[in-house]
């Protein structure tokens, strides 16, 4: 059986190669010519053809199986799948001491916290729990006084009881408090930035209008085993934040 045939890549060594590895393979996949057989070929194969170990290769598959531009079969082998969406959210990689310092710096007001039922919203995350600890932050500038954000974070209960209040109200970002305080060891965050009209409850927290664009913020903690431990839902000024992202190419000699 023919297979499929990706691109080539130049690894950057400043970024992990599983990642590399499975962007590269992502946009081969989805910018395939019709007709492109759906077959690809096997993991030794393809760990050759990105100069990866084939456990550096596995885990890129995976990351695309997840995705569900792939599915994997025993003893039949790996496939991409015919009707996968070609549009998809871009996932960026960064490190979670790159969101510790972008939530750092603002003069923070805790606005309340305590036991919060898990918003419909966010059930996916918190399967089989129907009850949270939720805290809410007002952020402020520290020049201006100024409201600028407001957050909500959605805390497991497993979690929640080694937070100490305190080190919110001194205005640590939770992910420093997760990962310095609770002692949780955080895998990833994946991050989703949306824009949004501001309803009344925000309107009034960051003195805008009614109906003024919001720059609307998800991040979702997972731990070491997978498990999500936080999810923080933060309400941007549209006219104080803009959303940025620096990619480096890999420059040949």
């Amino acid at each position: 059986m023919t297979v499929f045939a990706p691109d080539s890549l130049e690894l950057n060594r400043k970024l992990p190669l599983w990642y590399q590895v499975s962007q590269s393979l992502r946009a081969s996949i989805l910018g395939r010519a019709p007709g492109a057989p759906l077959r690809l070929p096997t993991e030794e194969r393809l760990a050759q053809h990105y100069g990866v170990s084939v456990l550096t290769m596995r885990q890129a598959l995976k990351e695309l199986e997840t995705e569900g531009l792939i599915s994997r079969h025993r003893r039949r082998g790996t496939f991409i799948e015919p009707d996968a969406r070609r549009s998809r959210p871009v996932r960026l990689l960064g490190s979670v001491d790159t969101i510790v310092a972008q939530q750092s710096g603002e003069r923070t007001t805790l606005l309340g916290h305590g036991p919060a039922a898990v918003p419909p919203e966010l059930a996916e995350y918190f399967p089989q729990i129907t009850e949270t600890t939720a805290y809410r932050r007002l952020r402020h500038d520290p020049d201006t006084g100024e409201a600028t954000n407001w957050a909500e974070n959605f805390i497991h209960p497993g979690t929640a009881p080694r937070i100490d209040p305190a080190d919110l109200e001194r205005g640590w970002p939770m992910t420093k408090v997760l990962r310095d305080r609770a002692g949780v060891r955080i895998s990833r965050i994946t991050d989703t930035v949306e824009a949004r009209l501001a309803d009344p409850g925000t309107a009034k927290l960051l003195g805008v209008p009614l109906l003024s664009p919001i720059m609307h913020y998800t991040g979702v903690t997972y731990d070491q085993d997978g498990q999500v431990v936080d999810v923080a839902l933060i309400h941007y000024r549209g006219d104080r934040f803009s959303f940025s992202v620096t990619v480096e190419a890999q420059l040949g000699n």
